[in-house]
């Protein structure tokens, strides 16, 4: 890739698609990140699909409203100018934010072209100038589609330039998940704005460790050399239901995605429930929860668990950040990520009422070491440093 002053970076994310607060800032923090480092960064949502979360009455028009919130959510990052929705689907393609050739114009000449989540399917105007890479925050799927040598899948990817993965123990002898020697993933992780977060989280905190997530969501469930691997959270939550009874912790979970039966099961064996959406509809709502928690607690999804994909939370990393110790279920993360102090993986019970006991013996240790560790392997620079260097992407300082 040429080198330039000031590189060129597009981000084709997914935030008008799935508006949720920690989409928001987990795309935030890409933008972000990469304009302290140097480079010259603009903001795309290529995409077919209805914005239907916009869509009050039959008369609203959807593409305009989700062009609305990233306009407003660009203004608010200062970011202004710098993005465009393109409704692919539509008739000859609708533009908002720039012009079709404004936007033709930026691909032609970005150096690096990012498909955050992997979630646009790669247009010619994106891999034309060979510079488009693939970032997957969301491992395993994808990877047993290249096992069964899915067409389509190899078609999707083969536009892009390099591979990147949030499934940092991929290859590693413990980890299960397949390896396709077409496509060469690296490895890569969340990068976090540190003062967007730990401003915020100075103080005890509320007294409750907390997560925010889904329930059930029965969607995607992956079938792999005789197993069936579940995506739904709420398979591994359901093995620690009785974890309140068993310390005297309190805990609050905020979930979308579940009915009144799950909530009385839940709160029947001591959890405190809320609603999810109440708090991600909003960012700053989304980060005060997760600055006033005294920590987390959270499961992963079996995928991720079994297989042990080296998968760790983008929404754990802000924990981390806002100075909160992460208590979470061992996927594999602990090969690249120091742990038992301020970050515990769990794998039993008894890790994880062992890993509560330590947190609340020197909570302010734990606090300084999880903000620590959020510098030193989550920071901007240190994550995104490695994707432009691991792309040959170099910013030249004036």
């Amino acid at each position: 890739m040429n080198i330039g002053h000031q590189p060129r970076v597009v981000l084709l994310g997914m935030m008008s698609r799935t508006p949720v607060a920690g989409v928001v800032w987990q795309t935030i923090h890409y933008l972000l990140g990469l304009q302290r480092l140097g480079c010259d960064v603009f903001y795309v949502e290529a995409h077919g699909c209805t914005p239907r979360c916009f869509l009050n009455t039959s008369e609203d028009d959807g593409h305009a409203q989700a062009a609305s919130f990233i306009d407003a959510t660009m203004r608010r990052f200062g970011f202004h100018g710098r993005w465009c929705y393109h409704a692919v689907h539509e008739e000859e393609g609708r533009y908002l934010g720039m012009s079709r050739t404004q936007l033709n114009d930026l691909f032609a000449s970005a150096e690096l072209i990012i498909n955050l989540h992997g979630g646009t399917v790669p247009l010619p105007e994106h891999y034309a100038t060979r510079r488009l890479v693939y970032l997957e925050t969301d491992p395993v799927e994808l990877q047993i589609e290249l096992h069964d040598n899915r067409q389509d899948t190899i078609d999707f990817l083969e536009p892009h330039c390099a591979f990147f993965t949030f499934g940092e123990n991929l290859g590693n002898p413990d980890c299960s998940l397949p390896v396709d020697a077409r496509f060469e993933f690296k490895p890569t992780r969340q990068p976090v704005v540190m003062d967007l977060w730990e401003e915020h989280g100075r103080g005890a905190g509320n007294g409750l460790l907390t997560t925010i997530g889904n329930w059930r969501q029965f969607h995607r469930q992956i079938f792999f050399k005789d197993e069936t691997y579940h995506w739904s959270k709420h398979f591994e939550f359901l093995k620690f239901a009785d974890l309140p009874a068993r310390t005297p912790q309190r805990f609050e979970l905020a979930l979308s995605s579940y009915t009144e039966e799950d909530r009385t099961f839940l709160e029947s064996n001591g959890w405190r429930v809320r609603g999810g959406l109440d708090i991600s509809n909003d960012i700053d709502t989304y980060r005060s929860y997760i600055a006033g928690s005294r920590g987390e607690f959270t499961v992963a999804k079996d995928q991720n668990v079994r297989l042990r994909s080296g998968w760790f939370s983008d929404r754990s990393a802000t924990y981390l950040a806002a100075g909160r110790p992460v208590i979470t279920q061992e996927t594999g993360f602990s090969n690249v990520l120091p742990t038992g102090r301020g970050l515990f993986g769990f794998s039993n019970m008894d890790d994880l009422v062992s890993a509560i006991d330590c947190i609340n013996s020197d909570y302010e240790t734990h606090c300084r070491c999880a903000r620590e560790i959020a510098r030193e392997y989550f920071n901007y620079d240190v994550v995104l440093g490695a994707l432009l260097d691991d792309v040959g992407v170099t910013i030249i300082s004036k």
